[in-house]
Parts: C-alpha cells; structure tokens; sequence
C-alpha cells in the first residue's frame, strides 16, 4: 500500500494500529531531518545514527501519548535532542558552564561583514566549539528553541542559558573573524 500522498495523521493512526509500511512511511519522511539534528548535537555520525533510531523506536512505543499539541515533527525532534543530551550526559562530555560574577564592560567591536562567509564554513566552526557551547548554539539559532526553551532541554537555569549562548556566539564570532583572515 503506497503512504507517500496521506496527510501524516493519517499515518500515525495507521502506526498505532501497528501497520509497519505506515512506520516505514514516517521513518522516510523524518529521519533526515532527525539524523541532522542528532550530529549537530553529537557531532558522530555512529553515535547520532543510534540515537535517531532509538528516538523512533522510542516515538513508535509511545505514541499513544502524543496528544497533537505541537507537529509530530517537533514532538519528535524533542525526543531526539532529549536522547542526545541524555548521551552526552552518560558519556560525561556534557558539562555546564559555570556562572563566574563578572562586570560586563562595554566593549566596542569592530563592525564585521560576515556576508561571504558561507554556511558550510559556520557549520564546521560550531562543530569546533566545546560541547557545552555547541549544543546550545545548536538548539538556539538552529533549531529555533528560546533561551527557557534551551535552559529547559539542558537543565540549566535561564540565566546560565543566556550566559552560555552569548559566550558561545562570541567565540563563534572570533573564530569566523581568524577564518576570515587567513581567507
């Protein structure tokens, strides 16, 4: 039977009647999108093909609890990252950043023209960032979450979620500007 054309809950009916080309058909559709947001988080493709697939064994056993409140796609995403963070956590290469009480001084900076800068360049500086750094940039200019939303995801508190995305982003901005420079 072809899925390609059914609207997605139609689909994840069929999943919960346990219809495995409907699983098949969703798996299709997502797990790109869920693979990508896996190696942004881990930055291993072994380690994010495991995750993804855990997240939709884990979707499919569970999906008498979504209740459609938010897309099946976010729904979904949200258990990949929560399985990543979970990952990272358990392979202790997680670690919060501390708050250190610090004046915040006005510091003028140059105007940079980041326009020739290409996505790929960006990319692969964020995957140069420590961990910590990486995966809050991740969730928040990538994957659109707020700053609650990603103090949430990483259980942390907002102000640490505001203070680690502002220190990630300025050093992704010294690295792209040491890019830059050698181009």
């Amino acid at each position: 039977m072809q899925h390609t054309n059914q609207h997605i809950d139609q689909l994840l009916q069929q999943c919960k009647r346990g219809e495995q080309s409907a699983q098949l058909e969703i798996y299709k559709r997502y797990y790109r999108a869920m693979y990508n947001t896996a190696l942004r988080i881990l930055n291993n493709s072994y380690d994010a093909e495991d995750m993804m697939q855990e997240s939709f064994l884990i979707a499919f056993t569970k999906l008498s609890t979504f209740k459609g409140e938010v897309t099946f796609g976010s729904w979904l995403k949200r258990i990949v990252i929560n399985k990543c963070l979970t990952q990272l956590k358990r392979n202790k290469r997680f670690a919060e950043v501390k708050l250190e009480v610090a004046r915040e001084e006005e510091i003028e900076m140059e105007p940079v023209d980041y326009s020739s800068v290409k996505s790929d360049i960006v990319l692969k500086k964020i995957n140069e960032l420590k961990e910590n750094y990486r995966v809050a940039l991740t969730l928040h200019l990538i994957e659109g979450f707020d700053y609650e939303e990603v103090s949430e995801v990483m259980q942390i508190t907002n102000q640490n979620s505001r203070t680690t995305i502002s220190r990630a982003k300025d050093k992704l901005r010294k690295l792209l500007v040491e890019e830059m420079e050698l181009s």
